[in-house]
């Protein structure tokens, strides 16, 4: 088992940045992919971005390109999201998890491990 633990989300201006975090633990794996979503009330769970634990490949939702980075740290086993110039529209409960292939998917049924979930809420 893969054990995802998130932090940083946080009420911010428009504008503003955050950063998110993801440490895991538990079982590891050859290779891997780490991603983050985000979910609205009412609305499917949506991709943001994912990156290759081996290599650092990335892959971003065309919404958050050029404002949201997603990086990682081997040596401290955890990612990130560092998110700026955020918008309403970012608003959300943003989800780390984890996908043991090593494609950047996109879909949140193909990551087999999950984060609890922290709320980022950017007001206008």
């Amino acid at each position: 088992q893969v054990q995802l633990v998130e932090s940083g989300g946080d009420s911010v201006q428009a504008g503003d940045s955050l950063t998110l975090s993801c440490a895991f633990s538990g079982r590891t794996f050859s290779s891997y992919t780490m991603g983050w979503f985000r979910q609205v009330p009412g609305k499917e769970r949506e991709f943001v971005a994912a990156v290759k634990w081996s290599g650092g490949s990335t892959r971003y939702a065309d919404s958050v390109k050029g404002r949201f980075t997603i990086t990682r740290d081997n040596a401290k086993k955890s990612f990130y999201l560092e998110m700026s110039s955020l918008k309403p529209e970012d608003t959300a409960v943003y989800y780390c998890a984890v996908d043991v292939a090593t494609r950047l998917r996109v879909l949140p049924d193909e990551y087999a491990y999950w984060g609890q979930g922290t709320q980022v809420t950017v007001s206008s």
